[in-house]
């Protein structure tokens, strides 16, 4: 009761992080296309009055899209979230949020002034205790309202531009599930067409960006509700795994005794319901995901078509993937090849990063070895196995951006797919985040990996790489430098010797230091490669 109680007032005291906030969520602010509530600190909108934000005009990015989008002004995630409103609250500072009343992430304290790190860990190294309190955290956000969102059961058109808001309530752990389908739903066109081209949060440069931030808000998520500041998502490493390791009563539940299909009894996952797993029927239906029950979790790990996921990842797949220099290329969608995105999600061959859709790797093929809820895009998000994967997928994705360090030009700012530019807004967070804004390590955004934290020689590998590879592509040039040096060197040294010969030597005392003290912080060693 006690954490219950508890959980209960942190979530009124603090606003959450997810889709449309609830004081939002009414004609007002859909007609008048503003989205500035007020922060209690000090009652004033996005807490202008304690300078921690004002309400300003959202600055959409104009960079031309991609092709494989060609509508506009059909589906209302197009310039996110200028539909529903153009005037949100703009945080100063390390301030966040809806009304800016968060810190942001990594940052803590009364005024967000405190750096913090936390580190999320391997679920098969947590004590019993830490495991059976991580479980009953997921079932605590299964059951807990969300008091500060709620979700969208019809499109800005049917809801009548605003004066017919069509919102209703939701749980913590659901919400998530709702916001995974409705950056994936295809686009609703009318009478019984739909163009399924098209997600937000897949297949394109926005991958691991949005994922890391929905991984992110859903981790705030349980911080908050719990009481526990302190909590991280563990991570599921399937590295080179014979079968599910975490599918069994101990972990996320086993398989039930008599339908393979369904989760053992013994599991309290057996009882969740999933929801916006039937994307056929809303699309018949022109409609959205209402979050209504539709069954128990569906899982059959192994069970697979093996023609198209033969088996589940090695560690050779994710070392040749993370060998990859180019994050993203091509047409930056499913058919890009050499892409670091596309092969770790797992559209491109692990051996030869060429694109090939016919397989499912990586990322992909676990999604597929489930054989269940987990394997549909825009419902997968209904099994919990799903955090734990994801987890893991980001933690590649974060060796990959320590190894390589790329600067943020290298994150596409134009001609990527609809909503997967740079600056575009990712769909459907409120408040705000752009792509960019987490194609940076895990550290500066607050968290890291305890198996990156090992001095191990994974480690010193990774941080030598990028300069090993660079000395290779330069190395018949150091080579010629090296002798061209040793050259004058040479010649230099000669005349030297026989200038002090013409002179007689010099004393002493008059003998300049080799290199003087105001010189020596005047010289640089610049190579041009």
């Amino acid at each position: 009761m006690l954490l219950f109680a508890l959980g209960f007032l942190l979530v009124i005291l603090q606003p959450s992080t997810g889709q449309f906030p609830r004081v939002c969520a009414n004609t007002q602010s859909l007609l008048s296309k503003e989205c500035c509530p007020p922060w209690d600190g000090d009652g004033s909108p996005c807490g202008e009055l304690s300078s921690r934000g004002s309400c300003q005009n959202i600055l959409l990015s104009q960079a031309p899209l991609g092709p494989q989008f060609p509508f506009s002004g059909v589906d209302d995630r197009e310039e996110w979230p200028s539909v529903f409103y153009n005037r949100t609250c703009r945080c100063e500072g390390n301030f966040m949020g809806y009304n800016c009343g968060e810190c942001k992430f990594g940052f803590s304290g009364l005024n967000c002034t405190e750096r913090q790190v936390k580190t999320r860990r391997n679920i098969f190294q947590l004590t019993t205790s830490e495991k059976n309190r991580f479980l009953a955290y997921l079932n605590l956000a299964k059951n807990f309202p969300s008091q500060d969102y709620v979700i969208a059961t019809g499109t800005y058109t049917q809801m009548n531009n605003g004066s017919n808001p069509m919102f209703r309530d939701i749980n913590v752990y659901d919400l998530f599930v709702w916001m995974h389908y409705y950056a994936s739903r295809d686009t609703l066109l009318g009478g019984s067409n739909v163009w399924r081209d098209i997600d937000f949060a897949h297949e394109a440069p926005g991958f691991l960006p949005w994922h890391r931030a929905f991984l992110l808000m859903w981790e705030r998520q349980i911080q908050k509700i719990t009481g526990d500041e302190n909590f991280t998502i563990p991570y599921w490493d399937w590295r080179d795994a014979e079968d599910c390791g975490v599918c069994n009563d101990e972990y996320m539940g086993g398989r039930h005794p008599t339908n393979p299909n369904l989760l053992s009894p013994a599991s309290i996952f057996s009882a969740w319901q999933v929801i916006c797993t039937q994307s056929e029927e809303y699309n018949s239906q022109q409609a959205l995901c209402s979050a209504t029950s539709e069954g128990p979790i569906r899982r059959n790990p192994g069970n697979n078509d093996k023609s198209r996921t033969p088996r589940l990842p090695s560690s050779a797949d994710v070392e040749f993937c993370l060998s990859l220099t180019q994050y993203e290329s091509g047409p930056m969608d499913k058919m890009a090849n050499y892409s670091f995105r596309n092969t770790l999600e797992g559209f491109a061959d692990p051996q030869t990063a060429i694109s090939n859709t016919s397989q499912s790797s990586l990322h992909n093929a676990l999604h597929i070895y489930m054989n269940g809820s987990m394997s549909q895009v825009q419902g997968s998000a209904n099994d919990p196995i799903f955090v734990l994967h994801h987890a893991f997928v980001d933690s590649i994705f974060e060796r990959w951006l320590r190894r390589h360090r790329p600067m943020l030009e290298v994150y596409p700012a134009a001609n990527a797919p609809i909503g997967h530019n740079r600056e575009n807004y990712m769909v459907p967070f409120i408040p705000l985040y752009r792509n960019g804004e987490f194609f940076k390590p895990s550290r500066e955004l607050g968290y890291d990996y305890a198996y990156l934290q090992e001095p191990a020689l994974e480690s010193f590998q990774d941080f030598f790489t990028p300069y090993l590879q660079q000395a290779r592509q330069i190395w018949a040039w150091l080579v010629g430098a090296a002798v061209f040096g040793s050259v004058v060197t040479a010649v230099l040294t000669r005349h030297i010797r026989a200038c002090w010969k013409k002179k007689g030597g010099t004393s002493s005392e008059i003998q300049p230091l080799l290199i003087e003290s105001e010189d020596y912080n005047n010289i640089t060693y610049q190579s041009n490669f």
